[in-house]
């Protein structure tokens, strides 16, 4: 009898030490990359010098004005990006607050796109890594090395509004999924939200080529894929708002902030109520890089001061509610690799050096 009484003892126990492996984790996540956002405009919302600025507008002062601007901090940030301020700040993590001595930077010297968003997904600041034009990127990244782990295979995709995002992610070494600009979804099985969502991507007007869409149409693909197949790691690749900075036009990238605060919060809702995502799912959400200051707001790159300054923002049920986070020391973007695959409970290795995971994010 007491020898039966071990077994199940040891069963129970057995049990519960499954079950707290898995619990220890977030079974799916959603990496939402959003190119060139300042973190001052997160953190302080619309910048009065900007927002009144001749130069730097287009659209109606008086319309702008009373849609963005407020003479409190607080109410500011909250009314450019309502989600972040209402959600991920009640109940995630928001890193990169440099008033409150809370320091994101990228690890890369050359602060622009294909470099930041290499250094994010690879967890490798590679110097060899110099130039939007680069080629096929040759170092291993998170999304590949997850794609291959049991139970993920073929259930990590990408959308992107730029196209140099299947290169960044290496789609030809690697076969993932990588939807890029003005492609369409395949399959004989698409819903009627992935049949429009590739039609009204033939419609939109190529503000910034061939090689770009708009982040509503990236949104729209992503978003109807995810209800219809349900993937367990997306990456979602957004970029008007480094688009509209560079055109100088600063009511426009702060309309284009105001939207992605809005595809964020309706993404969010959506895993919340669909039973496969519900409670079992993170959103991490970062930019490549950041933006000068004053008259400068409009460009990035090593000779632009500030615009290595970066930040991040995470939401999870495994993730601790620290909200607005205060004096946590340095974090580099090349953590980030690291940290998404300890959200799933992966170690992501690599030939190269990596950043380490950002501890209060994992712990």
């Amino acid at each position: 009898m007491k020898k039966i009484l071990v077994l199940i003892l040891l069963a129970f126990l057995s049990a519960g030490s499954v079950s707290a492996q898995n619990t220890a984790k977030s079974g799916n996540i959603i990496v939402i990359s959003i190119d060139g956002l300042r973190w001052k405009e997160i953190f302080h919302g619309a910048e009065k010098q900007l927002i009144t600025s001749k130069k730097f507008n287009s659209q109606d002062s008086a319309q702008r004005i009373n849609k963005y601007w407020a003479e409190d901090q607080q109410d500011r940030r909250a009314k450019l990006m309502p989600f972040v301020w209402s959600t991920i700040a009640k109940n995630g993590q928001l890193y990169g607050n440099r008033d409150l001595g809370s320091l994101v930077n990228v690890k890369n010297t050359y602060w622009f796109s294909y470099p930041g968003r290499s250094e994010n997904l690879t967890g490798y600041a590679d110097p060899k890594v110099n130039s939007n034009d680069y080629p096929d990127n040759p170092n291993k990244n998170v999304l590949e090395f997850i794609d291959q782990q049991k139970g993920y295979t073929k259930k990590v995709v990408a959308f992107a509004s730029w196209d140099a995002v299947a290169r960044i992610i290496n789609r030809n070494r690697n076969g993932m999924l990588v939807n890029n600009p003005f492609e369409d979804l395949k399959g004989n099985d698409l819903t009627e939200a992935e049949k429009l969502a590739n039609e009204i991507q033939h419609y939109e007007p190529k503000i910034w080529g061939n090689g770009e869409r708009l982040d509503a149409t990236t949104y729209a693909l992503a978003k109807s894929y995810i209800m219809a197949k349900h993937p367990k790691v997306v990456y979602l690749d957004l970029a008007d708002t480094d688009d509209h900075a560079h055109e100088g036009k600063y009511d426009f990238y702060l309309d284009a902030i105001h939207s992605i605060d809005a595809m964020i919060g309706k993404l969010w809702t959506y895993v919340q109520n669909d039973p496969f995502y519900k409670n079992n799912t993170t959103i991490m959400i970062m930019p490549d890089h950041g933006r000068g200051d004053g008259n400068q707001w409009t460009s990035h790159g090593s000779g632009i001061p500030h615009a290595n300054d970066t930040w991040l923002m995470v939401l999870g049920p495994k993730v601790k509610g620290l909200g607005e986070v205060k004096d946590n020391g340095q974090i580099y973007q090349d953590q980030y690799a690291k940290t998404i695959a300890r959200l799933l409970g992966f170690n992501f290795t690599s030939v190269n050096p990596i950043g380490d995971p950002i501890p209060s994010v994992v712990e």
